[in-house]
């Protein structure tokens, strides 16, 4: 098949961002539609007959099944943790639901509850809990009035497969670094290592700057592509490499690390005596570095926005044969303070095992926190975003709070404390709020850390943090309960990029779950994962690889079989975007025509608003599997 034609999307700069306590109001597109009407109108299920009135998902891929109406966790569920569904069903009285094992045998049954219209799928909903249910095996359904769901298991260590598929997704995404066919899941996967200034590559190992930001060229080589482009992006790096980093912290606390420790993960640095995980997130921190001002230039210790293609590339295009120009974006403030966080976070967690490396993140830290505070006002543009998402983002009050907090868990020293404690952040609400942390929202971070991570701070302000994390996950588990799907995510947040924003929300969950050891908590975060795993309004994992209606056609340039044969899909545990309500693409924009939010996902590779990969989802979501995998 030849290649489709080239997706030139917008990026970052028109993914909705929030900047409490500056925070515009929240406006997503009204619940239009001809379709929310007939998804209601349809779907009873009072008899087995009913199942030929069920309506098809009307977003599905093309050579994708119509999804059954009764919606569960399609890879499965725990012994020990929440066991529930939701079948769409306009029935006003309790359905009869039967869990079945694969031989057929009803092991357990009950009653449904009720939950009625549910706004964010615009569907009527019944919800099943077989939470009580204390056998396992494989091949389970659960029939609710008669129509049947996927299969799935109910099994001890069930997340340990996706705890690592989530984290290998990294390893293919490197940069600069052959991707070994014995590691990378087969000859299919493997590639060549792009952009080494290896024709027809032009970069990354001499790329200039912009006409106007520099007149040198810099080693930037390394790091992670950022999603489905060849971009490589400091604050959306920063992120993803803090909770990578953060789910080793605090396993290591719990004594959970060694899952994650050396030689469990499919990467070469395997066997050095370093956990893997920490080997695959330094791959990012030295790119991180790398895009550092050094001593002596305009700007010295301030970082680099990003570097990218002049132009965007076709899809699909290599990575080893991107004939485009690469070139540096001038530094930000926003890029310096994730960089300062990071490479802070960097020098208390490696300290045991590199000592060499934390000191030299530790130097990188200090350095960019001072031009940070010496440049506050060197802002990212929503309008830089040709060959590249933008990653604007106009106030950094957040990424000064994220920094400091860092540095001073890091070094304890009453400089980062003062800045800490005089930050409006330290004391307000809007730190962690129902609609979650991202890239352009860093303070939920800096707040995570002081939360759990030992510091001189008075006993009554941790305290005072630590409640403001259980209350934000009493606010998730109270926008769960009020909706058909349990999702950690209120109706109108159906954006760019949802699915991250669930497993981001999952990690607040679990977080508290660590704090209090309350089993709500636990439930919460595992019950996200349930949402992307298949229990939603589509009846889709949107994760490949896992669930028997899994996302395949992920929009990226290399894993791009739906544009060229010859190239491999997504490899497991890659997690789509998901439903995003503003059909930011041209294919979201003809076939999702009215969709209600929660069903604004098309699993095809050219829909990059709604089914792009990145490396800021991909993060939480390993974040989570990991907290799913461990035993309570």
């Amino acid at each position: 098949m030849g290649a489709l034609p080239s997706s030139h999307h917008p990026g970052d700069s028109q993914r909705p961002r929030r900047k409490a306590p500056h925070m515009p109001a929240f406006v997503m597109p009204a619940l239009v539609s001809v379709l929310a009407s007939a998804l209601l109108a349809t779907g009873g299920l009072t008899t087995p007959a009913s199942a030929a009135q069920t309506a098809p998902i009307a977003s599905a891929a093309p050579t994708a099944a119509a999804a059954t109406a009764v919606r569960v966790n399609q890879l499965g569920y725990l012994p020990d943790g929440p066991k529930r569904a939701t079948a769409v069903s306009t029935a006003t009285a309790p359905l009869l639901w039967q869990l079945r094992t694969a031989a057929g045998a009803v092991v357990a049954s009950g009653f449904t509850t009720v939950r009625g219209a549910d706004a964010a799928s615009a569907q009527s909903t019944h919800q099943a809990d077989f939470s009580a249910y204390p056998g396992t095996g494989s091949g389970f359904t659960l029939v609710v009035g008669g129509l049947s769901s996927p299969p799935f298991a109910i099994r001890a260590g069930l997340y340990d497969s996706l705890r690592s598929d989530a984290l290998w997704f990294f390893y293919q995404q490197r940069s600069g670094i052959p991707i070994e066919a014995s590691l990378a899941g087969g000859a299919a996967y493997a590639r060549p290592a792009g952009h080494l200034g290896v024709a027809p590559n032009k970069g990354d190992t001499s790329v200039p700057c912009q006409a106007g930001v520099c007149d040198y060229s810099r080693d930037v080589r390394g790091g992670w592509y950022d999603a489905g482009d060849h971009g490589k992006y400091v604050v959306n790096g920063g992120i993803s490499t803090w909770l990578l980093v953060n789910s080793f912290e605090r396993a290591k606390a719990k004594g959970t690390d060694a899952a994650v420790g050396d030689s469990t993960l499919r990467i070469p640095e395997r066997g050095n005596g370093v956990p893997d995980l920490l080997d695959e997130a330094r791959w990012e921190l030295d790119f991180l570095m790398r895009m550092q001002v050094p001593t002596g230039r305009p700007l010295a210790g301030t970082a680099f926005h990003k570097i990218h293609d002049v132009n965007w590339t076709a899809l699909p295009t290599r990575p080893e044969r991107d004939a485009e120009v690469r070139e540096l974006h001038r530094p930000s403030t926003a890029a310096t303070l994730n960089l300062a966080a990071t490479a802070a976070q960097c020098a208390r967690v490696y300290a045991p095992y590199d000592a060499a490396f934390a000191a030299r993140c530790l130097d990188s830290a200090r350095r960019a926190w001072t031009a940070a505070r010496a440049n506050p006002n060197l802002i990212a543009p929503d309008s830089d975003s040709n060959g590249g998402g933008a990653y604007g983002d106009s106030t950094v009050s957040d990424e000064f709070y994220w920094a400091a907090a860092e540095l001073y868990a890091t070094t304890g020293e009453a400089a980062y404390r003062d800045a800490v404690t005089a930050s409006p952040w330290h004391t307000s609400s809007g730190a962690l709020t129902a609609f979650g942390f991202g890239w352009a929202d860093t303070a939920a971070l800096g707040r995570l850390t002081l939360a759990t991570v030992p510091t001189g701070l008075p006993a009554a302000d941790t305290a005072r943090l630590r409640a403001s994390v259980t209350t934000a996950a009493d606010t998730h588990l109270a926008t769960m309960a009020g909706q058909g799907y349990a999702v950690p995510l209120p109706s109108t947040a159906y954006y760019w990029g949802s699915n991250g924003q669930v497993a981001g929300n999952a990690v607040v969950l679990g977080t508290a779950y660590d704090l209090t050891r309350q089993p709500r908590y636990r439930a919460g975060a595992i019950e996200a994962l349930d949402y992307l795993l298949g229990r939603n309004a589509l009846g889709q994992s949107y994760i490949s690889g896992y669930g028997t209606q899994a996302s395949r056609n992920q929009h990226h340039r290399f894993w791009a079989h739906q544009a060229d044969a010859s190239l491999p899909n997504p490899p497991a545990g890659s997690l789509a975007g998901g439903p995003n309500s503003g059909l930011q693409d041209p294919v979201a924009a003809e076939r999702l025509r009215g969709c209600a939010p929660a069903a604004c996902y098309i699993d095809d590779i050219e829909s990059y608003s709604t089914n792009e990969v990145a490396v800021n989802w991909n993060a939480p979501l390993a974040w989570a599997a990991q907290f799913a995998a461990e035993r309570p």
